[in-house]
């Protein structure tokens, strides 16, 4: 798991984020994977590019999900350095043969919706290019529910983790089950 804040769990007590939700679901579930959160938070797409190579190769990941962009986007950086950034991770997961799933992200409306309208097409775009598996907004679910976002307005609540995990799990059961057999 390479992700920011969200997938970092930021401002959760330890074992209450999605991806450890995730790491005793494939327990449940009889997958015998172990999931590795490298996940920091505030990190951009610029930092886990940088932290990709090295986190491949200690632990020689199946399967990368890649849950960047946020960061990127709330300072308002290039369009274009985070799609570069995100397509050469892409491109140095595939290389270490991991499939990838790309979680997608939006930015709030006030950030101009040109801005936001070809941030959220960057995912799109690159999934499509990639062939890789995809969730386009994986916080669809959440984004505007009454006590699912902390009062800082961007993190996800306790209470909003499982429905994350549930909108992420359908893409990733197929990688999983590859991964299984392989």
């Amino acid at each position: 798991m390479l992700g920011d804040s969200i997938s970092a769990g930021y401002g959760l007590a330890n074992g209450e984020g999605w991806v450890a939700l995730l790491q005793a679901r494939l327990r449940t579930q009889g997958y015998g994977h172990r999931v590795v959160n490298a996940s920091v938070s505030g990190e951009t797409t610029t930092g886990g590019l940088a932290r990709l190579p090295r986190a491949l190769e200690l632990h020689r990941p199946a399967i990368v999900v890649i849950e960047l962009g946020g960061n990127d986007g709330l300072r308002g950086l290039p369009l274009e350095t985070s799609r570069a950034n995100l397509e050469r991770s892409i491109d140095i997961a595939r290389a270490s043969g991991a499939a990838v799933l790309l979680l997608g992200m939006k930015m709030p409306p006030n950030y101009g919706a040109r801005y936001a309208a070809g941030f959220e097409a960057t995912y799109a775009a690159l999934a499509k290019k990639y062939r890789v598996a995809f969730v386009p907004f994986f916080l669809e679910r959440i984004a505007l529910q009454p006590g699912m976002i902390q009062d800082d307005g961007l993190h996800p609540t306790a209470a909003a983790q499982p429905a994350m995990l549930d909108a992420v799990w359908p893409t990733l059961v197929p990688l999983l089950r590859r991964a299984s057999k392989g």
